[in-house]
């Protein structure tokens, strides 16, 4: 999800013709708010129309995540196992919501094996680097995703939905506005060096805002619950936001794509939902009663 401010390859350099059309924070952003519209209206459409929809959203979009993050990987000479760990992802997801958490540990426990299995082929060299990003992979796009199919099962489900994802994008949009208008002290320059403390406060002013708003006027639960969430959502998306970008420092690589014009590769956008997720089940199951 956008950050204060995308992060600049290793060499932070750009294309002059292209940063003419982008704006001040990097991006190009008459592209970026008509892909996110798009995406928002996709997701809209299939959380009211029918769940089922949604969950294959949720697959197709995971799938497309573990793709980017594959390739970027194999720029280091990592090789992700991807036949099995798509596979064994979409059957978490899926069992996630019609079987529950249950179904969904034993179907990630099966694909861990089946992971290792499938790598045995290819020999020892590497053996224990490519299992490994296998696993990572599935934990850190799958295991998140089942989360947000959790909240999904309940009778007031996608308004859930609509909150969770809401107050991630608030988070991001404030410290975009913030970061760009704002930004001077950066809070972490040796890993995303445009995002900012003043950012930061921004990210916490809309996505506690929009917390509050969601969980009483959407949810019917308490005010301070929404503060919980707001504040919950805004600290795990930018931690997600610092890990991905640091993921990409790392591989030496701007973006994880360029599937989404102004936005980057879909996992761009990942970065911040997928590490909200779990946080933002676990405060609705247990604070917001089932409307």
């Amino acid at each position: 999800m956008p950050s204060d401010a995308p992060t600049d390859g290793p060499a932070g350099e750009s294309d002059p013709a292209v940063a003419q059309k982008q704006s001040r924070a990097g991006r190009n952003l008459p592209a970026a708010i008509g892909v996110g519209l798009a995406l928002g209206a996709t997701v809209l459409a299939s959380l009211f129309l029918l769940k089922d929809l949604f969950v294959l959203v949720v697959v197709l979009a995971l799938g497309v995540g573990l793709w980017e993050l594959s390739r970027g990987l194999r720029t280091a000479g990592i090789r992700v196992p991807f036949i099995p760990v798509v596979t064994g992802g979409t059957l978490m997801l899926v069992g996630g919501f019609y079987g529950g958490m249950e179904t969904a540990a034993v179907a990630m426990a099966l694909t861990v094996i089946g992971t290792l299995v499938w790598r045995l082929s290819d020999g020892a060299n590497g053996f224990v680097r490519d299992s490994s990003a296998g696993i990572f992979s599935l934990a850190y796009l799958h295991l998140m995703g089942v989360f947000v199919l959790l909240m999904l099962v309940e009778d007031d489900g996608p308004l859930r939905i609509v909150a969770f994802i809401v107050v991630t994008i608030c988070s991001d949009t404030g410290g975009y506005i913030a970061g760009v208008l704002l930004g001077r002290h950066p809070m972490a320059p040796s890993i995303s060096p445009k995002k900012s403390w003043e950012g930061f406060g921004g990210s916490l002013l809309f996505g506690v805002v929009a917390g509050v708003l969601l969980v009483v006027l959407a949810l019917d639960g308490s005010w301070w619950v929404g503060v919980v969430l707001g504040v919950a959502a805004v600290v795990m998306a930018t931690l997600g936001d610092l890990s991905e970008s640091l993921i990409k420092r790392d591989l030496g690589i701007k973006d994880m794509g360029d599937l989404l014009p102004g936005h980057g590769g879909l996992m761009d956008r990942l970065d911040s939902l997928i590490a909200v997720a779990p946080v933002a089940w676990l405060i609705l199951y247990y604070l917001v009663p089932v409307a």
